[in-house]
């Protein structure tokens, strides 16, 4: 799937929330961000900024147990988490193709890669990884649809 990516470093996460805030302010209906990372990584704090860019009012959480979060901002957000899935029937049962594919809202899925093909095409893959220092992750971000609101806004120059 990947055929274009772009990494940004960011040094604290006041640095990486912000990024995301801004990426959520661009973002356009029918957006599926993915996002991959160890626990701690970043993945619920980059959807806390995202959301805020989205102008998403209260508190934002990981829906682990949940499963799956809705939030009303500018454009509906769906928010999944993966983690505790093991079969991917599962995501029958929880309706994921019904939220993931509606492409009136933005949809973000952590915990992406247990499951890549039943991610539904096209989506960005946002990989987040710890860097040298304590504060510091390197976003790496990946996508063959660069004509994406979102994409523009993260490669602008």
């Amino acid at each position: 799937m990947d055929s274009l990516s772009f990494t940004v470093v960011t040094h604290s996460p006041e640095e990486t929330k912000a990024l995301a805030e801004r990426l959520g302010t661009a973002v356009e209906a029918g957006t599926v961000l993915c996002l991959v990372g160890d626990l701690g990584a970043g993945k619920t704090l980059f959807t806390q900024g995202f959301a805020r860019g989205l102008e998403v009012a209260g508190e934002v959480t990981s829906p682990t147990f949940a499963l799956m979060n809705q939030y009303n901002g500018r454009l509906p957000v769906t928010h999944f988490d993966l983690y505790r899935l093991e079969r991917e029937e599962e995501l029958d049962e929880i309706g994921f193709y019904e939220y993931a594919e509606d492409d009136r809202g933005v949809v973000l899925i952590e915990w992406a890669d247990k499951f890549l093909d039943a991610l539904p095409e096209p989506y960005i893959r946002l990989e987040i990884e710890r860097g040298e220092k304590e504060n510091e992750r390197r976003l790496a971000f990946f996508t063959t649809e660069e004509d994406s609101a979102l994409w523009r806004a993260l490669t602008k120059k």
